[in-house]
């Protein structure tokens, strides 16, 4: 059974991962999880050395590539990354793979593939050939480690700012035969009422506005909205208040109020853990 080092600062992402590297049909065993390059160096000094390591690009105090500075790495390395814009190639031809966020089942088991052919755990298959003769099934040969010209080239562009993704910055709504701008910092929540999708302002209208909710989660900034439920798509400066609600559930008191017909704006049972992280960032 192959062991494996997650260094991954986003709680939610080192869950998932960690939930699809154990639901392989050959499962990896989680030696430990570390959220900085502080965390991962600590964490690989201890031992046991494992047999990959899955690292995040940026972290909290810094970035992955800083850990190849402090610690020997002799162990194959598995990029993951929110970002595409990084010497994607260079990724791809000298180190085992690079997972894109959000990490797709079918890519990291291609690349498990990958990794156990690198460590010879897929032996050659004898097959037996029509006139009876045997013969070996190729095994792929292993990607290249990574060289120090690379990992220095890499470096160097990885310490550039991120990029910074691009969320809505405005609505156009109609009023009446009028088309009126709501910029997005003046958007309090989002609702759903009779299968229309509404926009609450902070100063108490209400717009219909064309766009689903599961359209606005992709359009919005996660850093500021929230899906409470699946009516109710919150930006945080509008939750005045938090309480606890029956079934260890929670409830938001949102201003402007919403329509007292629709009753409380609950945080759905499934997203409580996820809410407070949220809040807790």
């Amino acid at each position: 059974m192959l062991t494996a080092i997650l260094v991954e600062d986003e709680p939610l992402a080192a869950r998932r991962l960690t939930g699809l590297l154990q639901k392989q049909a050959d499962p990896l065993t989680i030696l430990g999880v570390a959220e900085s390059v502080a965390q991962a160096v600590a964490l690989l000094q201890a031992g046991p050395a494992p047999d990959v390591l899955f690292l995040d690009i940026h972290l909290a105090d810094g970035l992955s590539f800083e850990l190849f500075e402090q610690v020997e790495i002799r162990c194959p390395v598995i990029f993951t990354t929110a970002y595409d814009q990084y010497a994607l190639r260079a990724f791809k031809v000298n180190s085992v793979d690079y997972l894109l966020k959000p990490i797709d089942e079918e890519e990291l088991r291609a690349a498990l593939t990958k990794l156990r052919a690198r460590l010879g755990a897929a032996a050659p298959t004898p097959e037996i050939g029509t006139k009876g003769a045997v013969s070996s099934t190729k095994v792929p040969e292993p990607a290249p480690a990574l060289d120090a010209a690379t990992l220095v080239a890499l470096v160097q562009q990885l310490r550039q700012p991120a990029p910074q993704a691009s969320y809505k910055a405005q609505f156009v709504v109609r009023v009446g035969e009028h088309l009126k701008v709501v910029p997005v910092e003046q958007v309090a929540y989002f609702f759903s009422l009779e299968k229309a999708t509404l926009l609450q302002s902070t100063d108490g209208r209400k717009y219909v506005v064309d766009y689903s909710m599961e359209q606005l989660e992709n359009l919005l900034d996660p850093q500021q909205f929230f899906r409470l439920n699946r009516a109710y798509l919150a930006r945080q400066a509008a939750i005045a208040d938090i309480i606890h609600y029956a079934n260890s559930r929670l409830q938001t008191v949102l201003k402007p109020a919403p329509p007292e017909s629709e009753g409380p704006v609950l945080v759905s049972r499934e997203k409580v853990s996820v809410f407070k992280s949220w809040l807790d960032r």
